[in-house]
């Protein structure tokens, strides 16, 4: 897939610090309760840390107990690809950024509560937290 936002991995490593480039690049997962977005519960939008594209509104995150952010929805059905993933013996739903292809966490169906039943369990590493964004 071509991405609107392509760099090479030595300009991707000179506008991400290395935590960045480890989950966005190549596909790393943050400690689970260790991410400073987690507890983020201000109205706003949540973009692409790599290329700042608007990914999730505040009003679609929730509290899902997994150590993550989570949300039921992205901001647009185009604003995220999905990908299979078959790395550590499992198959699981990749999410990743459309604007620039970087790694944003994994694709859940487990969230009943939701309007939706989808968990997007996003790195915050991955995110970037916008506060005056229309959310």
């Amino acid at each position: 897939m071509t991405y609107e936002v392509t760099r090479t991995d030595a300009e991707w490593r000179a506008v991400l610090d290395p935590d960045e480039f480890k989950v966005l690049r190549e596909a790393a997962t943050e400690r689970a309760w260790s991410g400073a977005l987690l507890d983020e519960h201000r109205d706003g939008l949540f973009r692409c840390r790599a290329c700042d594209a608007a990914l999730f509104r505040s009003t679609a995150k929730f509290e899902s107990g997994s150590g993550w952010p989570s949300f039921f929805e992205p901001v647009a059905p185009d604003a995220v690809v999905l990908e299979q993933d078959r790395a550590w013996g499992m198959t699981r739903t990749e999410v990743l950024c459309a604007r620039c292809g970087s790694h944003l966490g994994h694709l859940f169906d487990d969230a009943p509560q939701t309007p939706t039943g989808d968990r997007f369990c996003m790195n915050s590493l991955s995110l970037a937290f916008d506060d005056g964004a229309d959310a």
